[in-house]
Protein backbone atom coordinates (compact mmCIF):
# COMPACT_ATOMS: atom_id res chain seq x y z
CA UNK A 1 0.00 0.00 0.00
CA UNK A 2 1.34 3.55 -1.42
CA UNK A 3 -0.61 5.75 1.58
CA UNK A 4 1.60 8.98 0.58
CA UNK A 5 -0.10 8.49 -3.05
CA UNK A 6 -4.01 8.09 -2.42
CA UNK A 7 -6.18 7.66 -5.33
CA UNK A 8 -10.00 6.11 -6.19
CA UNK A 9 -10.68 2.44 -5.64
CA UNK A 10 -11.70 -0.37 -7.59
CA UNK A 11 -13.28 -3.74 -6.75
CA UNK A 12 -13.15 -5.95 -9.44
CA UNK A 13 -15.55 -9.62 -9.50
CA UNK A 14 -13.60 -12.46 -11.02
CA UNK A 15 -14.90 -16.23 -12.04
CA UNK A 16 -12.19 -19.03 -12.66
CA UNK A 17 -13.68 -19.68 -15.67
CA UNK A 18 -12.22 -16.61 -16.59
CA UNK A 19 -9.35 -15.10 -15.08
CA UNK A 20 -8.41 -12.52 -17.41
CA UNK A 21 -11.25 -10.40 -17.23
CA UNK A 22 -13.68 -9.56 -14.15
CA UNK A 23 -17.51 -10.16 -14.55
CA UNK A 24 -18.10 -7.11 -13.10
CA UNK A 25 -16.28 -3.81 -11.92
CA UNK A 26 -17.04 -0.84 -9.08
CA UNK A 27 -15.17 1.79 -8.83
CA UNK A 28 -14.94 3.68 -5.27
CA UNK A 29 -13.51 7.72 -4.52
CA UNK A 30 -10.75 5.95 -2.13
CA UNK A 31 -9.10 3.09 -2.10
CA UNK A 32 -10.36 -0.42 -1.11
CA UNK A 33 -9.25 -1.53 2.11
CA UNK A 34 -11.13 -4.99 2.59
CA UNK A 35 -14.20 -6.69 1.42
CA UNK A 36 -16.32 -9.36 2.25
CA UNK A 37 -19.38 -11.36 1.05
CA UNK A 38 -22.29 -12.12 2.85
CA UNK A 39 -22.49 -16.25 3.53
CA UNK A 40 -26.04 -16.11 3.24
CA UNK A 41 -27.31 -13.96 0.45
CA UNK A 42 -24.20 -13.96 -1.90
CA UNK A 43 -25.00 -11.34 -4.08
CA UNK A 44 -24.03 -8.64 -1.13
CA UNK A 45 -20.56 -7.29 -0.99
CA UNK A 46 -19.63 -4.90 2.30
CA UNK A 47 -16.47 -3.12 1.46
CA UNK A 48 -14.05 -0.87 3.54
CA UNK A 49 -12.21 1.71 2.40
CA UNK A 50 -9.06 4.34 2.76
CA UNK A 51 -10.96 7.28 4.24
CA UNK A 52 -13.16 5.82 6.82
CA UNK A 53 -16.23 4.86 4.59
CA UNK A 54 -17.81 1.44 4.48
CA UNK A 55 -20.58 0.50 1.55
CA UNK A 56 -22.56 -2.21 0.70
CA UNK A 57 -22.79 -2.84 -3.08
CA UNK A 58 -25.39 -5.52 -4.43
CA UNK A 59 -23.45 -7.22 -7.48
CA UNK A 60 -26.59 -7.95 -9.41
CA UNK A 61 -26.99 -4.57 -9.94
CA UNK A 62 -25.11 -3.28 -12.98
CA UNK A 63 -24.88 0.43 -11.61
CA UNK A 64 -21.63 1.85 -10.09
CA UNK A 65 -23.05 3.01 -6.97
CA UNK A 66 -23.68 1.21 -3.48
CA UNK A 67 -26.61 0.16 -2.00
CA UNK A 68 -25.45 1.69 1.49
CA UNK A 69 -22.85 3.95 2.64
CA UNK A 70 -21.75 5.57 5.43
CA UNK A 71 -21.95 9.25 5.77
CA UNK A 72 -20.82 11.89 8.22
CA UNK A 73 -24.24 12.12 9.59
CA UNK A 74 -24.95 8.47 10.21
CA UNK A 75 -21.49 7.54 11.82
CA UNK A 76 -18.13 6.84 10.02
CA UNK A 77 -14.68 5.82 10.68
CA UNK A 78 -11.86 8.53 10.71
CA UNK A 79 -9.21 6.03 9.61
CA UNK A 80 -8.57 3.07 7.20
CA UNK A 81 -10.83 0.88 7.40
CA UNK A 82 -8.66 -2.35 7.77
CA UNK A 83 -11.54 -5.33 8.45
CA UNK A 84 -15.54 -5.84 7.63
CA UNK A 85 -17.23 -8.95 8.77
CA UNK A 86 -20.69 -9.94 8.54
CA UNK A 87 -22.12 -11.70 10.98
CA UNK A 88 -25.58 -13.61 10.67
CA UNK A 89 -27.06 -13.90 14.09
CA UNK A 90 -30.61 -16.11 14.40
CA UNK A 91 -32.42 -12.76 16.34
CA UNK A 92 -31.08 -10.39 13.93
CA UNK A 93 -34.33 -8.75 12.29
CA UNK A 94 -32.10 -6.70 9.82
CA UNK A 95 -28.76 -7.24 8.04
CA UNK A 96 -26.16 -6.62 9.61
CA UNK A 97 -21.83 -6.44 9.58
CA UNK A 98 -18.95 -5.55 11.98
CA UNK A 99 -15.65 -3.49 10.85
CA UNK A 100 -12.46 -2.48 12.61
CA UNK A 101 -10.21 0.52 12.04
CA UNK A 102 -7.27 2.58 12.44
CA UNK A 103 -9.12 4.92 14.40
CA UNK A 104 -9.68 2.33 17.59
CA UNK A 105 -12.81 1.33 16.90
CA UNK A 106 -15.21 -1.66 16.27
CA UNK A 107 -18.21 -0.71 15.21
CA UNK A 108 -21.30 -2.73 14.04
CA UNK A 109 -23.53 -1.54 10.85
CA UNK A 110 -27.06 -2.29 10.68
CA UNK A 111 -28.72 -2.10 7.23
CA UNK A 112 -32.24 -0.20 7.79
CA UNK A 113 -34.59 0.38 5.40
CA UNK A 114 -32.75 3.38 4.57
CA UNK A 115 -29.48 4.07 5.74
CA UNK A 116 -26.56 2.49 7.19
CA UNK A 117 -26.66 2.54 11.25
CA UNK A 118 -23.59 2.93 13.28
CA UNK A 119 -23.26 1.43 16.83
CA UNK A 120 -19.79 1.25 18.59
CA UNK A 121 -19.02 -2.01 20.03
CA UNK A 122 -15.75 -1.40 21.48
CA UNK A 123 -12.97 0.91 21.91
CA UNK A 124 -9.53 0.09 21.43
CA UNK A 125 -7.75 1.80 24.64
CA UNK A 126 -4.44 1.79 25.73
CA UNK A 127 -3.22 1.03 29.13
CA UNK A 128 0.33 0.29 30.20
CA UNK A 129 1.37 -2.71 32.34
CA UNK A 130 4.70 -3.65 34.32
CA UNK A 131 4.92 -7.35 34.17
CA UNK A 132 7.57 -8.99 36.41
CA UNK A 133 9.47 -12.17 35.82
CA UNK A 134 10.06 -15.37 38.11
CA UNK A 135 12.26 -13.42 40.23
CA UNK A 136 10.29 -10.11 40.71
CA UNK A 137 12.63 -7.85 38.71
CA UNK A 138 10.46 -5.80 36.19
CA UNK A 139 10.26 -6.29 32.71
CA UNK A 140 9.13 -2.69 31.53
CA UNK A 141 6.55 -1.49 29.95
CA UNK A 142 3.85 -2.90 27.67
CA UNK A 143 0.64 -1.89 26.16
CA UNK A 144 -1.79 -4.41 27.32
CA UNK A 145 -5.39 -3.73 28.33
CA UNK A 146 -8.21 -1.07 28.85
CA UNK A 147 -9.59 -2.30 32.49
CA UNK A 148 -8.04 -1.78 35.74
CA UNK A 149 -8.77 -5.79 36.28
CA UNK A 150 -9.04 -8.67 33.83
CA UNK A 151 -11.78 -11.21 33.77
CA UNK A 152 -10.83 -14.60 33.08
CA UNK A 153 -12.72 -16.93 30.43
CA UNK A 154 -15.91 -17.04 32.15
CA UNK A 155 -16.26 -13.67 32.88
CA UNK A 156 -15.05 -13.58 36.64
CA UNK A 157 -11.80 -11.28 37.77
CA UNK A 158 -8.72 -12.35 37.13
CA UNK A 159 -6.86 -11.24 40.44
CA UNK A 160 -3.56 -12.21 38.93
CA UNK A 161 -3.44 -9.68 36.57
CA UNK A 162 -0.83 -7.31 36.19
CA UNK A 163 -1.55 -3.52 37.66
CA UNK A 164 -2.51 -1.33 34.75
CA UNK A 165 -2.76 2.06 34.12
CA UNK A 166 -5.13 3.88 31.85
CA UNK A 167 -3.03 6.10 29.02
CA UNK A 168 -4.78 8.50 27.06
CA UNK A 169 -4.98 7.71 22.91
CA UNK A 170 -6.23 4.63 21.08
CA UNK A 171 -4.78 1.45 20.21
CA UNK A 172 -4.74 1.52 16.35
CA UNK A 173 -7.22 -1.61 15.36
CA UNK A 174 -5.82 -3.98 12.31
CA UNK A 175 -7.89 -6.65 11.87
CA UNK A 176 -10.53 -8.78 14.34
CA UNK A 177 -12.49 -12.48 13.83
CA UNK A 178 -15.65 -13.53 15.96
CA UNK A 179 -15.43 -17.18 17.60
CA UNK A 180 -17.66 -19.61 15.50
CA UNK A 181 -19.25 -21.40 18.24
CA UNK A 182 -19.76 -17.91 20.70
CA UNK A 183 -21.45 -15.60 19.12
CA UNK A 184 -20.09 -12.70 21.20
CA UNK A 185 -16.78 -13.54 21.42
CA UNK A 186 -14.05 -11.84 19.32
CA UNK A 187 -10.62 -11.22 19.20
CA UNK A 188 -8.70 -7.91 18.31
CA UNK A 189 -5.02 -7.36 16.48
CA UNK A 190 -3.59 -3.85 16.99
CA UNK A 191 -0.55 -2.61 15.56
CA UNK A 192 0.76 -1.97 19.28
CA UNK A 193 1.24 -6.03 18.73
CA UNK A 194 -1.27 -6.83 21.54
CA UNK A 195 -4.10 -9.46 20.70
CA UNK A 196 -6.89 -8.98 23.25
CA UNK A 197 -9.69 -11.19 23.51
CA UNK A 198 -13.48 -8.82 23.59
CA UNK A 199 -16.89 -9.73 24.03
CA UNK A 200 -20.01 -7.64 22.68
CA UNK A 201 -21.31 -7.98 25.99
CA UNK A 202 -18.26 -5.95 27.98
CA UNK A 203 -17.75 -3.06 25.74
CA UNK A 204 -16.12 -1.08 28.13
CA UNK A 205 -12.90 -3.88 28.76
CA UNK A 206 -11.39 -6.88 27.51
CA UNK A 207 -11.61 -10.17 28.55
CA UNK A 208 -8.22 -10.73 28.40
CA UNK A 209 -4.85 -9.72 26.57
CA UNK A 210 -2.30 -11.70 25.40
CA UNK A 211 1.54 -10.43 24.71
CA UNK A 212 3.98 -12.13 22.35
CA UNK A 213 4.07 -9.90 18.86
CA UNK A 214 6.42 -7.12 18.94
CA UNK A 215 4.75 -5.89 15.55
CA UNK A 216 1.75 -4.74 13.71
CA UNK A 217 -0.63 -7.55 13.92
CA UNK A 218 -2.08 -8.41 10.24
CA UNK A 219 -4.24 -10.89 10.74
CA UNK A 220 -6.22 -13.02 13.68
CA UNK A 221 -8.40 -16.08 13.01
CA UNK A 222 -10.24 -18.52 15.01
CA UNK A 223 -9.84 -22.30 13.88
CA UNK A 224 -13.21 -23.36 12.15
CA UNK A 225 -13.73 -26.17 14.17
CA UNK A 226 -12.01 -25.81 17.17
CA UNK A 227 -13.60 -23.25 19.68
CA UNK A 228 -10.74 -22.13 21.59
CA UNK A 229 -7.83 -22.03 19.13
CA UNK A 230 -7.12 -19.11 16.92
CA UNK A 231 -3.91 -18.05 15.13
CA UNK A 232 -1.97 -14.87 14.56
CA UNK A 233 0.21 -13.22 11.81
CA UNK A 234 2.35 -10.02 12.06
CA UNK A 235 5.14 -7.89 10.48
CA UNK A 236 7.76 -9.53 13.12
CA UNK A 237 8.40 -12.39 10.81
CA UNK A 238 6.00 -15.09 13.21
CA UNK A 239 2.93 -17.00 12.88
CA UNK A 240 1.43 -17.98 16.32
CA UNK A 241 -0.96 -20.60 17.46
CA UNK A 242 -3.27 -19.73 20.48
CA UNK A 243 -5.46 -21.45 23.28
CA UNK A 244 -7.47 -18.78 24.59
CA UNK A 245 -7.44 -20.32 28.08
CA UNK A 246 -3.64 -19.64 27.96
CA UNK A 247 -2.04 -16.16 28.43
CA UNK A 248 1.48 -17.32 25.91
CA UNK A 249 1.83 -19.22 22.38
CA UNK A 250 1.19 -22.46 22.10
CA UNK A 251 3.72 -22.43 19.26
CA UNK A 252 5.40 -19.71 17.36
CA UNK A 253 6.84 -20.34 13.30
CA UNK A 254 9.71 -17.70 11.70
CA UNK A 255 8.66 -17.51 8.59
CA UNK A 256 11.75 -15.12 7.72
CA UNK A 257 9.89 -12.17 6.50
CA UNK A 258 6.74 -10.53 7.43
CA UNK A 259 4.34 -12.25 7.34
CA UNK A 260 0.62 -10.52 5.58
CA UNK A 261 -1.54 -12.77 5.80
CA UNK A 262 -2.85 -16.65 7.64
CA UNK A 263 -5.74 -18.17 6.97
CA UNK A 264 -7.19 -21.83 8.37
CA UNK A 265 -8.09 -24.32 5.68
CA UNK A 266 -11.98 -25.22 5.19
CA UNK A 267 -11.62 -28.92 5.46
CA UNK A 268 -9.31 -29.37 8.61
CA UNK A 269 -8.48 -28.12 12.22
CA UNK A 270 -4.37 -28.82 11.89
CA UNK A 271 -4.33 -27.18 8.03
CA UNK A 272 -3.09 -23.53 7.63
CA UNK A 273 -1.77 -21.37 5.39
CA UNK A 274 0.73 -18.08 5.31
CA UNK A 275 1.81 -15.56 3.18
CA UNK A 276 5.48 -13.96 3.32
CA UNK A 277 6.61 -10.55 2.06
CA UNK A 278 8.68 -12.29 -0.21
CA UNK A 279 6.40 -13.48 -2.16
CA UNK A 280 5.77 -17.13 -0.60
CA UNK A 281 3.28 -19.52 0.66
CA UNK A 282 3.96 -21.94 3.29
CA UNK A 283 1.46 -24.58 3.97
CA UNK A 284 1.33 -26.37 6.97
CA UNK A 285 -0.04 -29.28 8.63
CA UNK A 286 0.40 -29.60 12.30
CA UNK A 287 -0.67 -33.44 12.51
CA UNK A 288 1.84 -34.48 10.04
CA UNK A 289 5.03 -32.17 10.83
CA UNK A 290 4.37 -29.23 13.75
CA UNK A 291 7.61 -27.47 13.05
CA UNK A 292 7.97 -27.15 9.23
CA UNK A 293 5.48 -26.54 6.39
CA UNK A 294 4.65 -29.28 4.08
CA UNK A 295 4.78 -26.99 0.95
CA UNK A 296 6.08 -23.35 0.85
CA UNK A 297 5.65 -22.14 -2.57
CA UNK A 298 7.14 -18.99 -4.53
CA UNK A 299 4.55 -17.20 -6.14
CA UNK A 300 5.31 -13.73 -7.44
CA UNK A 301 8.82 -12.96 -7.87
CA UNK A 302 8.71 -8.82 -7.84
CA UNK A 303 5.96 -8.32 -6.06
CA UNK A 304 4.41 -8.72 -1.56
CA UNK A 305 1.87 -11.23 -0.69
CA UNK A 306 -0.93 -9.24 1.00
CA UNK A 307 -3.96 -11.76 1.74
CA UNK A 308 -5.08 -15.24 0.76
CA UNK A 309 -7.73 -17.43 1.16
CA UNK A 310 -8.97 -20.79 0.80
CA UNK A 311 -12.08 -21.67 -1.28
CA UNK A 312 -14.59 -23.34 0.92
CA UNK A 313 -15.41 -26.19 -1.43
CA UNK A 314 -12.78 -26.82 -3.98
CA UNK A 315 -8.96 -27.28 -3.44
CA UNK A 316 -7.81 -23.82 -4.72
CA UNK A 317 -5.83 -21.14 -2.89
CA UNK A 318 -6.08 -17.15 -3.93
CA UNK A 319 -3.48 -15.00 -3.47
CA UNK A 320 -3.19 -11.10 -3.67
CA UNK A 321 -0.64 -8.86 -3.84
CA UNK A 322 0.41 -5.37 -3.74
CA UNK A 323 0.95 -4.78 -7.84
CA UNK A 324 -2.78 -5.64 -7.85
CA UNK A 325 -2.28 -9.56 -9.29
CA UNK A 326 -4.53 -12.31 -8.00
CA UNK A 327 -2.81 -15.36 -8.47
CA UNK A 328 -5.11 -18.64 -7.88
CA UNK A 329 -3.16 -21.96 -6.65
CA UNK A 330 -4.51 -25.47 -6.95
CA UNK A 331 -3.49 -27.33 -3.58
CA UNK A 332 -1.27 -30.63 -4.51
CA UNK A 333 -2.74 -34.35 -3.88
CA UNK A 334 -0.77 -34.58 -0.35
CA UNK A 335 -1.99 -30.85 0.60
CA UNK A 336 -6.01 -31.83 -0.42
CA UNK A 337 -6.28 -35.31 1.50
CA UNK A 338 -9.14 -34.46 3.43
CA UNK A 339 -11.35 -32.61 0.66
CA UNK A 340 -12.57 -35.89 0.20
CA UNK A 341 -13.02 -37.33 3.34
CA UNK A 342 -16.15 -37.02 5.22
CA UNK A 343 -14.76 -36.07 8.58
CA UNK A 344 -16.87 -34.91 11.64
CA UNK A 345 -16.17 -32.20 13.26
CA UNK A 346 -15.66 -33.86 16.21
CA UNK A 347 -13.00 -35.65 14.85
CA UNK A 348 -11.47 -32.23 13.73
CA UNK A 349 -11.45 -30.85 17.48
CA UNK A 350 -10.07 -34.48 18.65
CA UNK A 351 -7.43 -34.03 16.37
CA UNK A 352 -6.41 -30.55 17.39
CA UNK A 353 -6.59 -31.88 20.69
CA UNK A 354 -3.64 -34.19 20.39
CA UNK A 355 -1.90 -31.80 18.79
CA UNK A 356 -2.52 -29.47 22.17
CA UNK A 357 -2.32 -32.39 24.41
CA UNK A 358 1.29 -32.89 23.27
CA UNK A 359 2.73 -29.49 23.16
CA UNK A 360 1.25 -29.34 26.92
CA UNK A 361 3.69 -32.68 27.88
CA UNK A 362 6.41 -31.28 26.43
CA UNK A 363 6.10 -28.28 28.38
Amino acid sequence: YDFMRQGTGMICCFSLKNTSNPEYTFATESGVMCLDFHPEQCSLLAVGCYDGTVMVFDVRNKGNRPIYASSIKTGKHTDPVWQVTWQVEDLAKELNFFSISSDGNVANWTMSKNELKMEQIMQLKLVSVTTSNSNGSSLGNNTISNSSSHTNNFGGINTDAPEEALMSGLASGCCFDFNRVYEHLFIVGTEEGNIHKCSKAYSGQYLETYLGHHMAICTVTWNPFHPRVFLSCSADWTVKLWDYSLPNAVMSFDLGNAVGDVAWSPYSATVFAAATADGKVHVFDLSINKHEPLCEQKVVKRAKITHLSFNKRDPILIVGDDRGGVNSLKLSPNLRTLYATNTSPKDHIANMDKILTSLDSKQ
